[in-house]
């Protein structure tokens, strides 16, 4: 028998939204995971709030759906919103009921400078590295470290002489501007839009832009993140990062794998005075790393298991829309490096972890 085309809605209705996310779905696991890391930042937030006056949106709320646009490339923080209020799986995981009014989308911007600001992103960030520190999943003897490039949100039109001098500034939206012949350079030059970003290019033959460089420090067993660094563009952020990353996490004993960018006699020397390895890709002349330790059988492992690094620099670009930032500053920039790789430890997680998800009672 044809069943009836029927559109009119129903005036009530009695599925649980608990019913409508399947029992096998990822982000089950992910939520008693995330659930557990905000509940143990409950003190981080208080401090942010007052004791009286209306209350605000939840920041745990606002941490869980900030995650989600990282874990499913959503391009902004407007359709971000959109997508909260008419998708059920999202409403599920901030912890929003069916009936539950959805913000609007500027209060992710209030609450960025005092509450998602780059501190309580690198505690949340902390918090999961904990994670798999506790369930002994994170090697304290093996690291690598890299830098990779992210495009700031300024284009070439905004980067004019500091002093104000030339055709500088155009009247207009999006005006015809001609840099024939005119050097530039961020010694003269500034961008008007993002003041913080910088000119940079990274290989011979590739495009100057406006960028900024997020680092990580890695552990080799499973390709976690244990550190994240982000900093202006220029031509020694990454070994001046990877310096400020190995003293504050790794031991004497431990070694250390990077590229030939890396491979630089200050940088050797520092690593070899506090007692770890330098294993890194040596240059083809006048190379820091002795031929000695080039020779071993763990300095072969280490140049391996240093491009499981590259995999997370490709996530948080493919996935975690990193591949240019949508905030302005190092301040905020920072804050969205450090979340997504939370989110990109988050995922490895949910494959490396054995446990049963907790079904909530309707």
């Amino acid at each position: 028998m044809r069943g009836e085309d029927v559109t009119q809605g129903a005036l009530f209705s009695y599925v649980n939204l608990e019913d409508r996310v399947p029992q096998t779905h990822p982000l089950r696991r992910m939520r008693l995971l995330v659930d557990g890391i905000l509940a143990s930042l409950s003190d981080e937030f208080a401090a942010c709030y007052a004791h009286i006056g209306r209350p605000s949106v939840a920041p745990a709320k606002l941490l869980r759906a900030l995650l989600l646009q990282v874990l499913y490339t959503t391009r902004s923080e407007r359709q971000l919103v959109e997508q909260l209020d008419y998708n059920l799986l999202f409403r599920w995981f901030v912890g929003l009921g069916l009936d539950d009014p959805v913000w609007d989308r500027t209060v992710f911007c209030a609450n960025r400078d005092r509450r998602l600001s780059e501190a309580l992103a690198r505690e949340f960030f902390d918090r999961v590295r904990h994670i798999a520190e506790w369930q002994d999943l994170v090697s304290d003897e093996h690291f690598s470290v890299a830098g990779t490039l992210i495009e700031a949100w300024a284009s070439h039109k905004s980067f004019v002489r500091k002093a104000g001098g030339g055709p500088d500034r155009p009247a207009g939206r999006n005006p015809e501007v001609d840099f024939t012949g005119e050097k530039r350079s961020n010694a003269t030059h500034q961008s008007t839009i993002d003041p913080e970003s910088r000119l940079y290019k990274k290989g011979e033959y590739t495009e100057a832009k406006l960028r900024y460089m997020t680092h990580v420090l890695a552990e080799n067993r499973h390709g976690l993140i244990g550190d994240v660094e982000t900093t202006q563009a220029t031509g020694t952020a990454e070994v001046e990062a990877a310096e400020r990353m190995v003293e504050r996490n790794v031991p004497g004993g431990a070694t250390i794998g990077a590229d030939k960018a890396s491979d630089q006699e200050n940088f050797v020397a520092g690593l070899l005075q506090r007692g770890v390895k330098p294993h890194l890709a040596r240059q083809k002349t006048g190379s820091a790393v002795d031929g000695r330790t080039a020779r071993g059988k763990g300095y072969a492992v280490s140049l391996r298991c240093r491009k499981r690094v590259e995999e997370s620099f490709g996530w948080i670009k493919t996935v975690g829309g990193l591949r240019k930032t949508r905030h302005k500053g190092l301040a905020k920039v920072s804050g969205q490096a450090l979340l997504c790789f939370a989110a990109y430890n988050l995922t490895r997680l949910l494959n490396l972890l054995t446990f049963t998800p907790v079904v909530t009672p309707a």
